[in-house]
Protein backbone atom coordinates (compact mmCIF):
# COMPACT_ATOMS: atom_id res chain seq x y z
CA UNK A 1 0.00 0.00 0.00
CA UNK A 2 1.25 3.41 -0.41
CA UNK A 3 2.32 5.62 2.01
CA UNK A 4 0.32 9.08 0.24
CA UNK A 5 2.40 11.27 2.17
CA UNK A 6 0.79 14.01 0.31
CA UNK A 7 -2.91 13.04 1.23
CA UNK A 8 -2.29 12.54 4.88
CA UNK A 9 -0.33 15.97 5.30
CA UNK A 10 -3.54 17.67 3.70
CA UNK A 11 -6.16 15.74 5.71
CA UNK A 12 -4.15 16.70 8.98
CA UNK A 13 -4.37 20.42 8.19
CA UNK A 14 -7.83 20.04 7.11
CA UNK A 15 -9.32 17.92 10.03
CA UNK A 16 -7.73 20.65 12.35
CA UNK A 17 -9.23 23.35 10.59
CA UNK A 18 -12.57 21.96 10.38
CA UNK A 19 -12.70 20.45 14.03
CA UNK A 20 -11.57 24.40 15.37
CA UNK A 21 -14.20 25.82 13.28
CA UNK A 22 -16.89 23.29 14.21
CA UNK A 23 -16.34 23.42 17.69
CA UNK A 24 -15.25 27.16 18.65
CA UNK A 25 -16.91 28.74 16.18
CA UNK A 26 -20.86 26.68 15.42
CA UNK A 27 -21.10 23.99 17.88
CA UNK A 28 -21.53 27.08 20.56
CA UNK A 29 -25.01 27.82 22.37
CA UNK A 30 -27.74 26.07 25.24
CA UNK A 31 -28.79 23.74 26.38
CA UNK A 32 -24.92 22.86 26.41
CA UNK A 33 -26.10 18.85 26.49
CA UNK A 34 -27.77 18.66 22.80
CA UNK A 35 -24.36 20.68 21.40
CA UNK A 36 -22.62 18.27 23.19
CA UNK A 37 -24.79 15.52 22.25
CA UNK A 38 -24.85 16.89 18.51
CA UNK A 39 -20.53 16.95 18.57
CA UNK A 40 -20.34 13.60 20.04
CA UNK A 41 -19.29 11.87 16.94
CA UNK A 42 -17.46 14.62 15.82
CA UNK A 43 -15.25 14.30 18.75
CA UNK A 44 -15.09 10.97 17.98
CA UNK A 45 -12.88 11.61 15.37
CA UNK A 46 -13.35 10.30 11.58
CA UNK A 47 -11.28 10.27 8.31
CA UNK A 48 -12.91 13.86 7.37
CA UNK A 49 -13.22 12.76 3.34
CA UNK A 50 -15.89 15.07 2.60
CA UNK A 51 -14.27 18.54 4.02
CA UNK A 52 -11.05 17.26 2.51
CA UNK A 53 -12.91 16.65 -1.03
CA UNK A 54 -13.70 20.66 -0.74
CA UNK A 55 -10.59 22.05 0.49
CA UNK A 56 -8.57 20.27 -1.95
CA UNK A 57 -10.48 20.28 -4.91
CA UNK A 58 -11.34 24.61 -4.11
CA UNK A 59 -7.24 24.90 -3.76
CA UNK A 60 -6.46 22.52 -6.82
CA UNK A 61 -8.76 24.60 -9.10
CA UNK A 62 -8.71 28.15 -7.24
CA UNK A 63 -5.40 28.62 -5.32
CA UNK A 64 -4.72 29.42 -1.77
CA UNK A 65 -7.30 31.89 -1.51
CA UNK A 66 -10.12 29.56 -2.48
CA UNK A 67 -8.66 27.27 0.23
CA UNK A 68 -9.24 29.77 2.94
CA UNK A 69 -12.84 30.73 1.81
CA UNK A 70 -14.23 26.93 1.62
CA UNK A 71 -13.65 26.52 5.16
CA UNK A 72 -16.84 27.66 6.68
CA UNK A 73 -18.67 25.17 3.52
CA UNK A 74 -16.12 21.74 4.46
CA UNK A 75 -17.21 22.15 8.29
CA UNK A 76 -20.88 22.58 6.88
CA UNK A 77 -20.43 19.25 4.92
CA UNK A 78 -18.96 17.77 7.79
CA UNK A 79 -21.73 18.63 9.99
CA UNK A 80 -24.15 17.70 7.75
CA UNK A 81 -22.96 14.54 7.48
CA UNK A 82 -22.61 13.66 10.78
CA UNK A 83 -26.45 14.68 11.27
CA UNK A 84 -26.96 11.49 8.80
CA UNK A 85 -24.49 9.40 10.72
CA UNK A 86 -26.40 10.09 14.17
CA UNK A 87 -29.69 8.87 12.70
CA UNK A 88 -28.53 6.14 10.54
CA UNK A 89 -27.27 4.71 13.75
CA UNK A 90 -30.40 4.89 15.70
CA UNK A 91 -32.62 3.34 12.16
CA UNK A 92 -29.73 0.36 12.10
CA UNK A 93 -29.68 0.03 15.94
CA UNK A 94 -25.95 0.52 16.11
CA UNK A 95 -23.88 0.46 19.44
CA UNK A 96 -20.55 1.74 18.35
CA UNK A 97 -19.12 3.93 15.76
CA UNK A 98 -15.60 5.14 14.93
CA UNK A 99 -14.66 3.28 18.33
CA UNK A 100 -17.06 4.93 20.88
CA UNK A 101 -20.59 4.49 21.60
CA UNK A 102 -22.83 6.03 19.57
CA UNK A 103 -24.79 9.10 20.43
CA UNK A 104 -28.31 7.52 20.84
CA UNK A 105 -26.56 5.10 23.44
CA UNK A 106 -24.71 7.92 25.43
CA UNK A 107 -27.61 10.65 25.21
CA UNK A 108 -30.64 8.33 24.32
CA UNK A 109 -33.01 8.44 21.36
CA UNK A 110 -35.12 10.97 21.62
CA UNK A 111 -31.96 13.42 22.33
CA UNK A 112 -29.85 12.34 19.40
CA UNK A 113 -32.86 12.57 17.36
CA UNK A 114 -32.49 16.23 18.43
CA UNK A 115 -28.95 16.52 18.26
CA UNK A 116 -29.22 15.15 14.60
CA UNK A 117 -31.71 18.03 13.69
CA UNK A 118 -29.63 20.40 15.75
CA UNK A 119 -26.56 19.34 13.47
CA UNK A 120 -28.88 19.60 10.28
CA UNK A 121 -29.87 23.00 10.62
CA UNK A 122 -25.86 24.16 12.32
CA UNK A 123 -24.39 22.77 8.69
CA UNK A 124 -26.66 25.15 7.35
CA UNK A 125 -25.02 28.12 9.84
CA UNK A 126 -21.75 26.86 9.40
CA UNK A 127 -21.64 27.69 5.31
CA UNK A 128 -23.47 31.58 6.52
CA UNK A 129 -19.85 32.30 7.86
CA UNK A 130 -18.30 31.68 4.30
CA UNK A 131 -19.71 35.53 3.63
CA UNK A 132 -17.11 36.33 6.63
CA UNK A 133 -14.44 34.52 4.61
CA UNK A 134 -14.76 36.26 1.79
CA UNK A 135 -17.32 34.03 -0.60
CA UNK A 136 -18.94 36.22 -2.70
CA UNK A 137 -23.03 36.05 -2.56
CA UNK A 138 -23.91 34.29 -5.87
CA UNK A 139 -21.54 31.16 -4.72
CA UNK A 140 -22.70 30.90 -1.44
CA UNK A 141 -26.04 30.48 -3.14
CA UNK A 142 -25.17 28.15 -5.22
CA UNK A 143 -23.62 26.02 -2.56
CA UNK A 144 -26.19 25.74 -0.47
CA UNK A 145 -28.55 24.74 -3.85
CA UNK A 146 -26.12 22.01 -3.81
CA UNK A 147 -25.82 21.10 -0.27
CA UNK A 148 -29.75 20.67 -0.24
CA UNK A 149 -30.44 18.84 -3.62
CA UNK A 150 -27.48 15.99 -1.66
CA UNK A 151 -29.91 16.43 2.00
CA UNK A 152 -32.28 15.14 -0.90
CA UNK A 153 -30.83 12.40 -2.31
CA UNK A 154 -28.91 11.13 0.69
CA UNK A 155 -33.11 10.88 2.28
CA UNK A 156 -33.39 9.11 -0.75
CA UNK A 157 -31.08 6.64 -0.67
CA UNK A 158 -30.98 5.69 3.08
CA UNK A 159 -34.73 4.96 2.05
CA UNK A 160 -34.12 2.49 -0.65
CA UNK A 161 -31.31 1.12 2.00
CA UNK A 162 -33.71 0.06 4.67
CA UNK A 163 -36.32 -0.96 1.74
CA UNK A 164 -33.87 -3.32 0.82
CA UNK A 165 -33.78 -4.87 3.81
CA UNK A 166 -37.20 -6.58 3.68
CA UNK A 167 -37.52 -7.34 -0.31
CA UNK A 168 -35.75 -10.39 -1.55
CA UNK A 169 -34.68 -9.54 -5.24
CA UNK A 170 -31.98 -6.07 -5.66
CA UNK A 171 -30.79 -5.99 -8.74
CA UNK A 172 -26.76 -4.81 -8.69
CA UNK A 173 -28.44 -1.52 -10.68
CA UNK A 174 -30.77 -1.06 -7.97
CA UNK A 175 -27.31 -1.77 -5.04
CA UNK A 176 -25.29 1.05 -7.00
CA UNK A 177 -28.28 3.53 -7.34
CA UNK A 178 -28.74 3.15 -3.61
CA UNK A 179 -25.12 3.67 -2.60
CA UNK A 180 -24.92 6.30 -4.52
CA UNK A 181 -27.58 8.23 -3.36
CA UNK A 182 -26.82 7.56 0.65
CA UNK A 183 -23.15 8.11 0.49
CA UNK A 184 -21.85 8.89 -3.39
CA UNK A 185 -24.51 11.84 -3.43
CA UNK A 186 -22.44 13.90 -0.71
CA UNK A 187 -19.11 12.91 -1.63
CA UNK A 188 -20.28 14.04 -5.38
CA UNK A 189 -21.56 17.27 -3.59
CA UNK A 190 -18.40 18.31 -1.72
CA UNK A 191 -16.25 18.11 -5.11
CA UNK A 192 -18.83 20.24 -6.58
CA UNK A 193 -18.77 22.72 -3.67
CA UNK A 194 -14.79 23.09 -3.62
CA UNK A 195 -15.13 23.83 -7.08
CA UNK A 196 -17.80 26.13 -7.12
CA UNK A 197 -15.90 28.02 -4.80
CA UNK A 198 -12.91 28.52 -7.32
CA UNK A 199 -14.92 29.62 -9.67
CA UNK A 200 -14.87 33.03 -7.71
CA UNK A 201 -10.94 32.95 -7.38
CA UNK A 202 -10.21 31.09 -10.84
CA UNK A 203 -12.06 32.41 -14.18
CA UNK A 204 -10.92 29.18 -15.83
CA UNK A 205 -13.07 27.35 -14.10
CA UNK A 206 -16.55 27.10 -15.57
CA UNK A 207 -19.71 24.75 -14.99
CA UNK A 208 -18.92 22.54 -17.08
CA UNK A 209 -15.46 21.94 -14.64
CA UNK A 210 -17.54 21.71 -11.70
CA UNK A 211 -19.95 19.22 -12.62
CA UNK A 212 -16.52 17.31 -13.64
CA UNK A 213 -15.50 17.80 -10.57
CA UNK A 214 -18.75 16.65 -8.98
CA UNK A 215 -18.21 13.37 -11.24
CA UNK A 216 -14.74 12.92 -9.40
CA UNK A 217 -16.82 12.57 -6.12
CA UNK A 218 -19.36 10.64 -7.54
CA UNK A 219 -16.87 7.75 -8.44
CA UNK A 220 -15.04 8.49 -5.52
CA UNK A 221 -17.75 7.95 -3.37
CA UNK A 222 -19.08 4.77 -5.18
CA UNK A 223 -15.89 3.11 -4.44
CA UNK A 224 -15.94 4.37 -0.94
CA UNK A 225 -19.28 2.51 -0.04
CA UNK A 226 -17.93 -0.37 -2.36
CA UNK A 227 -14.82 -0.52 0.05
CA UNK A 228 -16.98 0.15 3.15
CA UNK A 229 -19.46 -2.96 2.62
CA UNK A 230 -16.08 -4.98 1.55
CA UNK A 231 -14.83 -3.85 5.30
CA UNK A 232 -18.08 -4.55 6.64
CA UNK A 233 -17.49 -8.56 6.25
CA UNK A 234 -13.24 -8.73 6.04
CA UNK A 235 -12.63 -6.13 7.98
CA UNK A 236 -11.30 -6.17 11.21
CA UNK A 237 -13.51 -4.71 14.09
CA UNK A 238 -10.66 -3.34 15.95
CA UNK A 239 -9.51 -1.05 12.92
CA UNK A 240 -12.73 -0.16 11.91
CA UNK A 241 -14.38 0.28 15.22
CA UNK A 242 -17.34 -1.73 14.01
CA UNK A 243 -18.83 -4.94 13.99
CA UNK A 244 -18.09 -7.74 11.93
CA UNK A 245 -21.01 -8.81 9.78
CA UNK A 246 -22.94 -6.54 11.13
CA UNK A 247 -24.49 -6.29 7.13
CA UNK A 248 -25.02 -9.41 6.63
CA UNK A 249 -26.91 -9.81 10.20
CA UNK A 250 -29.26 -7.37 8.79
CA UNK A 251 -29.56 -8.37 5.70
CA UNK A 252 -27.86 -5.66 3.38
CA UNK A 253 -28.09 -6.18 -0.11
CA UNK A 254 -24.42 -5.49 -0.74
CA UNK A 255 -22.70 -6.00 -4.19
CA UNK A 256 -20.85 -9.24 -2.45
CA UNK A 257 -23.87 -10.77 -1.50
CA UNK A 258 -25.80 -10.41 -4.67
CA UNK A 259 -23.00 -11.24 -6.53
CA UNK A 260 -22.04 -14.31 -4.19
CA UNK A 261 -25.86 -15.33 -4.33
CA UNK A 262 -25.97 -15.42 -8.35
CA UNK A 263 -22.59 -17.74 -8.55
CA UNK A 264 -23.10 -20.29 -5.43
CA UNK A 265 -22.10 -23.32 -6.95
CA UNK A 266 -24.16 -25.39 -4.78
CA UNK A 267 -27.87 -25.45 -3.19
CA UNK A 268 -26.54 -25.70 0.33
CA UNK A 269 -24.38 -22.08 -0.28
CA UNK A 270 -27.48 -20.41 -2.19
CA UNK A 271 -29.86 -21.24 0.42
CA UNK A 272 -27.88 -19.30 3.22
CA UNK A 273 -27.17 -16.74 1.26
CA UNK A 274 -30.49 -16.23 0.82
CA UNK A 275 -31.41 -16.64 4.10
CA UNK A 276 -28.74 -13.92 4.70
CA UNK A 277 -30.44 -11.80 1.76
CA UNK A 278 -33.74 -12.31 4.12
CA UNK A 279 -32.19 -11.14 7.50
CA UNK A 280 -32.37 -14.08 9.06
CA UNK A 281 -29.01 -15.34 9.84
CA UNK A 282 -27.82 -14.48 13.28
CA UNK A 283 -25.14 -16.85 14.86
CA UNK A 284 -21.31 -15.91 14.69
CA UNK A 285 -20.77 -19.25 12.56
CA UNK A 286 -23.11 -19.00 9.79
CA UNK A 287 -22.40 -15.28 9.11
CA UNK A 288 -18.53 -16.67 8.95
CA UNK A 289 -19.62 -19.68 6.58
CA UNK A 290 -21.85 -17.05 4.84
CA UNK A 291 -18.10 -14.79 4.69
CA UNK A 292 -16.24 -17.72 3.09
CA UNK A 293 -18.72 -18.04 0.49
CA UNK A 294 -18.68 -14.52 -0.37
CA UNK A 295 -15.06 -15.34 -0.85
CA UNK A 296 -15.32 -18.82 -2.36
CA UNK A 297 -17.71 -17.30 -5.68
CA UNK A 298 -15.10 -14.21 -6.43
CA UNK A 299 -17.76 -11.77 -5.01
CA UNK A 300 -14.78 -10.13 -3.28
CA UNK A 301 -12.59 -10.29 -6.24
CA UNK A 302 -15.53 -8.35 -8.43
CA UNK A 303 -16.41 -5.75 -5.77
CA UNK A 304 -12.62 -5.02 -5.39
CA UNK A 305 -12.03 -4.20 -9.27
CA UNK A 306 -15.13 -2.34 -9.56
CA UNK A 307 -14.05 -0.16 -7.15
CA UNK A 308 -10.59 0.18 -8.99
CA UNK A 309 -12.35 0.85 -11.75
CA UNK A 310 -14.28 3.94 -10.56
CA UNK A 311 -10.84 4.91 -9.21
CA UNK A 312 -9.48 5.40 -12.48
CA UNK A 313 -12.00 6.74 -13.40
CA UNK A 314 -12.13 10.00 -11.24
CA UNK A 315 -7.90 9.96 -11.67
CA UNK A 316 -9.15 10.49 -15.35
CA UNK A 317 -11.79 13.00 -14.47
CA UNK A 318 -8.85 15.11 -12.54
CA UNK A 319 -6.78 15.10 -15.25
CA UNK A 320 -8.77 16.99 -17.35
CA UNK A 321 -9.72 19.60 -14.72
CA UNK A 322 -8.20 23.45 -14.98
CA UNK A 323 -5.60 23.02 -11.98
CA UNK A 324 -3.50 25.59 -10.80
CA UNK A 325 -1.86 23.89 -7.76
CA UNK A 326 -0.35 20.43 -8.67
CA UNK A 327 -0.19 19.55 -5.11
CA UNK A 328 -3.50 19.47 -4.18
CA UNK A 329 -4.32 17.71 -7.25
CA UNK A 330 -2.17 14.96 -5.84
CA UNK A 331 -3.19 14.56 -2.96
CA UNK A 332 -6.81 14.09 -4.42
CA UNK A 333 -5.67 11.76 -6.65
CA UNK A 334 -3.63 9.52 -3.58
CA UNK A 335 -7.11 10.32 -1.85
CA UNK A 336 -9.13 8.36 -4.84
CA UNK A 337 -6.37 5.58 -4.51
CA UNK A 338 -6.44 5.38 -0.69
CA UNK A 339 -10.50 4.83 -0.60
CA UNK A 340 -10.37 1.49 -2.15
CA UNK A 341 -7.19 0.42 0.08
CA UNK A 342 -7.97 1.61 3.31
CA UNK A 343 -8.57 -0.67 6.29
CA UNK A 344 -10.91 1.43 8.17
Amino acid sequence: MATYEIMNSYREKYANLVNWFILTEVMRGAPEKVYEAASHLIKAGGKRVRPFIVMAMAKALGGWEAEKASLPIAAGVEIFHNFTLIHDDIMDKDEFRRGVPTTHVVYGVDFAILAGDLAFALSYKSMELAKVYGLPPHILARSYETLTEAAVRVSEGQAYDMMFEKMESVSYHDYLKMIYLKTGALIEASARLGALVASAYNSEVKANHIEAAGEYGRFVGISFQIRDDILGVFGDPKITGKPRYNDLRRGKKTLLVLYAYDHAETDEEKGLLREVLRGRVHDEESLRRAAEIIAKTGALAYAEQMAMSLMRNALQVLDDLPVVDSEAKTALAELARFVVEREK
